[in-house]
């Protein structure tokens, strides 16, 4: 018990207010471009082969490496002097989000789709673009010692940030219309960017000259992470570990639907219930991490995110069951919030300071990657083998990732255990 208080305690440290408030901040755009937009499309009357191609519009997460080493060195004209190199690109996101997403829900997906498309990047581009200056402030902003609690708060953060553009949106949606609900969550941007005005620069954000710019800030990066042992399979790993879950990520939405679930039913059961596995998930997933080290967490959290897909597959045959839709619901976002919050944590560990901005961007976009182009294709398995099939085949999305951590544990049993 004391070793469990032991590893709890790093939650009281005051910086980790920001770090939640950040990744609320974080989470929500997210959610705006991916499940609630297909809410969104459904009730336009969008089929889900067309909802699942809309996927393809987040692919600017997957890609966000490309000019992550201007956020990282860049300063911005007026703003950089005044408020630092992150602090003044973080602001400058935020107020692109607000306008972006405004514009977004006062387009019409049935009549010009082209035109929702084009506003849903906008808003993938730049909050992939905040994203990398959320990543850099997290890991310069804390110690080490803290980066396993700081994941897990910013992820906890992150989560609500979810459940709030998710649940929160479908509830509204059917009172006050989708229109009035992304323009609420838009200027709720507000509260993001007081929070960084309010938050120290970190020390480590060090604009270098400019005469050396790509090689300072897009070369050495680079060739500092291929300098690390196994770099080829750590690039597998961080490709397959959340495959089984965001593989579903977009299609989910359809099946509620389908199965006759109206959007406050949905906001409902994912408010009282998801709330609370997002909760514990995520405290569960920095405990772990602090306890039993990076490895152990990973596999374990690994194997609990693939069973949690199967609660779908059973919902797809039972019809409208609350009580598969709940069970479902609190696996899905347990099981994510533990993998999410030991995953992001090894990826922070794997960063140079030197260079975080871009690193962490390169492996982020790594995990983004199959999950913005395969899950594309998401709605085509749906159509051809059905649903149960389909949740069934995803929970077994896990097993690659899993036996290249056993991988590289073995490879790297001569380092300390908790560092794959």
């Amino acid at each position: 018990m004391a070793a469990w208080t032991t590893a709890f305690s790093v939650y009281k440290n005051p910086k980790m207010i920001a770090m939640l408030i950040l990744g609320t901040f974080s989470g929500l755009p997210l959610v705006l471009v991916f499940s609630t937009l297909s809410f969104w499309l459904s009730d336009c009357g969008v089929d889900v082969k067309a909802v699942a191609a809309f996927s393809l519009v987040r692919l600017p997460y997957s890609f966000k490496f490309l000019w992550s080493p201007y956020i990282d060195r860049m300063p911005l004209p007026f703003l950089t002097k005044r408020l630092g190199q992150r602090r003044s690109w973080a602001v400058l996101f935020q107020v692109c989000l607000m306008i972006s997403l405004i514009a977004l829900v006062h387009t019409n997906p049935a009549v010009n789709p082209a035109a929702t498309a084009v506003c849903a990047v906008a808003v993938a581009f730049f909050s992939a673009s905040q994203d990398v200056v959320f990543d850099a402030f997290r890991i310069e902003y804390l110690q080490q010692r803290d980066q396993g609690a700081a994941a897990a708060t910013f992820v906890f953060g992150y989560r609500i940030g979810m459940l709030v553009a998710g649940a929160g949106a479908l509830f509204l949606s059917d009172r006050i219309g989708w229109t009035r609900v992304y323009e609420v969550l838009a200027l709720s941007g507000v509260i993001g960017i007081a929070t960084i005005l309010c938050a120290k620069e970190p020390a480590a954000a060090i604009v270098p000259k400019r005469e050396s710019f790509f090689k300072d800030a897009v070369v050495a990066p680079i060739a500092d992470f291929l300098k690390k042992n196994n770099w080829l399979p750590v690039v597998l790993f961080l490709l397959t570990y959340k495959l089984c879950e965001t593989s579903i990520g977009t299609v989910t939405p359809k099946l509620y639907k389908e199965q006759g679930f109206t959007n406050t039913e949905i906001a409902a059961i994912v408010k009282l219930w998801g709330i609370a596995a997002t909760l514990l998930g995520g405290f569960l997933g920095g405990g772990l991490v602090a306890k039993a080290g990076l490895f152990k967490s990973l596999m374990i959290c690994g194997v609990l995110q693939g069973l949690s897909n199967l609660p779908f597959a059973v919902l797809a045959v039972e019809g409208k069951s609350f009580l598969w839709l709940t069970v479902a619901i609190v696996s899905d976002n347990m099981a994510a919030g533990m993998a999410t919050t030991a995953f992001v944590a090894y990826m922070s560990s794997l960063c140079n300071k030197a260079y975080t901005a871009t690193q962490y961007a390169l492996l982020s976009s790594l995990m983004a990657l199959p999950r913005d182009v395969l899950s594309a294709t998401s709605g085509w398995l749906v159509a051809r083998f059905g649903w149960p099939v389909f949740f069934i085949f995803t929970a077994f999305l896990s097993l690659p990732s899993l036996g290249i951590l056993w991988f590289l544990n073995r490879r790297l049993q001569s380092a300390p255990a908790d560092t794959p």
